[in-house]
């Protein structure tokens, strides 16, 4: 399991170090709970007052945890030392109802354990304070009385409706500040956390061999959850379902399936919540995590080659007919801005949980950082295209972000006016695509195709940008296809020497398309839908006959435009003068290089009308 190891070594070389990014490594035997109320006590268990958090507030409140506490779902398993009012108040029955109105199982389970801790050597201040004030019994009283939490008027006991950061309050989870000259932050206390790791620590009794490490020391079948975020029950590793036949039929029990130690366990779990914290990227169920050895900033693999809101992108004159050129700037770009060591490598894992209690690792690669920058070069100098950015008023050679592939291959226009597709498609292609992006696989055959299909229908769009995306996305990959086809490298621009049928077809449809528009009243242009774009799916089907409705139909359109029809005349004579006789009599359906024509020349047409 080497994604354990890797994880491992992360926990060690960041233990200790602070981070300006509000991020926590957890300290072994300590996880994160939403705390809703705080309550201060003075050193000698004194209640000094209490209040009601907010979301922001009581986010990722540091707590410590025993190996029982830490995976507790049901039972009767307190914190060691912040939990939940029915732990912890020994009034709760008083005014509580429901099933767990009586508490009593809870809250002396929970003051045996905490005065255990407090009883031994490890003890700590804010231990004792904590075990004086609740052993008196009068939480909720206290709680009522500072307006935190609030009683049904007729019947005396919490009111069902009421709520604490979202949370009912009588589910509510407690945290401690303890005054003594100045105030404990308990939460935020590391000498409260090594007292708790050695006490915790002493408790101790079950050894055996660690898997892991290949040393014999304490273990636990009880492993974190949390992973995620603070409300994620699903768990990387667990074994305990005796009854499923989970390892039964393998094993004959769970100590020869899987033994870790508890601190391996917990240094593991820490390291993989605290990357996900730091730099993990949702999609749907699955959270990607990408991460360096020496844990340098890992490389951006799932965006385009340039931002395009970096202005100095804009400033290259990086011709789009020059790939050499092009790929040469890529390199620079990408090998010229990362630091790395010869022996670095990237960790790329995908955990995903198939149920509410299971983690699955969905993928996990480790590659050398040198190979996987080539990769990425690779990568973005075949899947580029001409790309037009509309802030800019300027087109530049650009590949595209992994997630505006997929949305332009399977998703539909929003509320918003943009792309969007269902978050569970998007998950399932990021997979898909990440090893054509790492290992250099062939691109999905199906996701090229929908991208044909979708730019061949431009009426689908309600906003031309959209359409517009779609096009610039099915031409990078286009490209990236007939590369991997070993049909050579194509042009990301106009390209006067190409005589193939499909291509020079899809150059007459831009000449229509631009004309007709140039004809229109400055306030019609690029609102209203041309013929081109009318026939632009039935032209793709049936190429020469529904190239002559749409060139006796832009007949109309030229004589509107005057002495400026001639500027399209001369291109249109110049495409023609390409095709053979019979190509241009052929009617079958035209290849997706029809697409490529069109976005070349459209490009091409614009890019004369600059230079005139």
């Amino acid at each position: 399991m080497s994604w354990t190891q890797e994880l491992y070594k992360v926990y060690e070389q960041q233990c200790g170090i602070e981070h300006n990014d509000g991020n926590v490594l957890l300290p072994v035997s300590h996880s994160t709970a939403n705390a809703q109320i705080e309550v201060t006590l003075k050193q000698d268990g004194s209640f000094v007052s209490a209040k009601a958090l907010t979301k922001d507030d009581g986010k990722n409140t540091i707590i410590p945890v025993t190996e029982d506490s830490g995976a507790r779902a049901n039972g009767v398993f307190p914190m060691p030392f912040a939990d939940k009012l029915l732990y912890i108040a020994g009034d709760y029955p008083q005014y509580a109802t429901g099933k767990r109105a009586d508490n009593r199982l809870f809250y002396q389970a929970y003051l045996e354990q905490l005065g255990r801790w407090h009883n031994s050597p490890y003890t700590h201040p804010a231990v004792d304070a904590v075990y004086t004030y609740i052993s008196q019994g009068t939480l909720m009283k206290d709680l009522i009385d500072c307006h935190v939490l609030t009683l049904d008027e007729e019947t005396g006991q919490l009111a069902d409706k009421a709520m604490i950061a979202g949370i009912a309050q009588a589910d509510a989870f407690v945290r401690f500040r303890v005054w003594g000259g100045e105030i404990q932050e308990t939460w935020l206390d590391n000498s409260l956390y090594d007292s708790f790791i050695a006490w915790n620590g002493s408790e101790s009794e079950q050894t055996d061999l660690c898997y892991a490490t290949g040393n014999t020391e304490p273990i636990t079948y009880k492993h974190p959850s949390k992973i995620r975020n603070t409300g994620d029950k699903a768990k990387l590793i667990s074994a305990n379902d005796e009854s499923g036949f989970t390892y039964r039929g393998r094993f004959a029990d769970k100590t020869e399936a899987i033994s870790v130690s508890y601190d391996f366990s917990q240094k593991m779990h820490n390291a993989v919540r605290w990357l996900i914290q730091r730099q993990g990227i949702p999609f749907d169920t699955m959270t990607l995590l990408v991460w360096t050895s020496s844990l340098a900033d890992p490389p951006g693999i799932l965006g385009e080659a340039c931002d395009p809101d970096v202005e100095e992108y804009f400033a290259q004159e990086i011709r789009p007919d020059t790939e050499p050129l092009y790929r040469d700037f890529l390199r620079r770009q990408i090998f010229g801005t990362k630091d790395f060591a010869i022996d670095s490598k990237v960790m790329l894992m995908g955990v995903d949980a198939a149920t509410t209690g299971r983690l699955s690792i969905a993928m996990y690669e480790e590659l050398e950082h040198s190979r996987l920058l080539e990769q990425l070069v690779t990568w973005h100098a075949e899947t580029a295209a001409l790309r037009y950015y509309t802030k800019q008023k300027k087109s530049i050679p650009n590949s595209f972000a992994v997630r505006e592939i997929i949305n332009c291959a399977y998703g539909m226009e929003n509320g918003k006016g943009f792309l969007e597709a269902k978050p569970e498609i998007v998950k399932d292609n990021v997979l898909r695509l990440l090893p054509c992006i790492t290992q250099g696989r062939h691109i999905p055959a199906d996701i090229v195709q929908n991208l044909v299909k979708k730019a061949s229908n431009p009426l689908a769009y309600e906003h031309g940008y959209n359409h517009r995306t779609v096009l610039e996305t099915a031409c990078g990959m286009i490209r990236k296809q007939n590369i991997e086809q070993k049909k050579g490298v194509t042009s990301m621009a106009f390209d006067p020497n190409e005589t193939d049928r499909s291509y020079l077809f899809g150059c007459l449809l831009a000449i229509a398309d631009a004309a007709e528009n140039a004809s229109y009243d400055e306030a019609d242009r690029g609102k209203r839908v041309t013929n081109a774009k009318r026939y632009w799916s039935m032209f793709a089907s049936r190429p020469s006959t529904t190239w002559a409705k749409i060139e006796s139909q832009l007949r109309v359109y030229m004589i509107k435009l005057g002495t400026k029809s001639i500027y399209y005349e001369k291109m249109l004579n110049e495409v023609m003068s390409r095709f053979d006789l019979n190509a241009f009599a052929d009617n079958s359906p035209l290849t997706s290089n029809y697409l490529l024509g069109y976005h070349h020349f459209n490009a091409e047409i614009y890019k004369k009308k600059e230079e005139d």
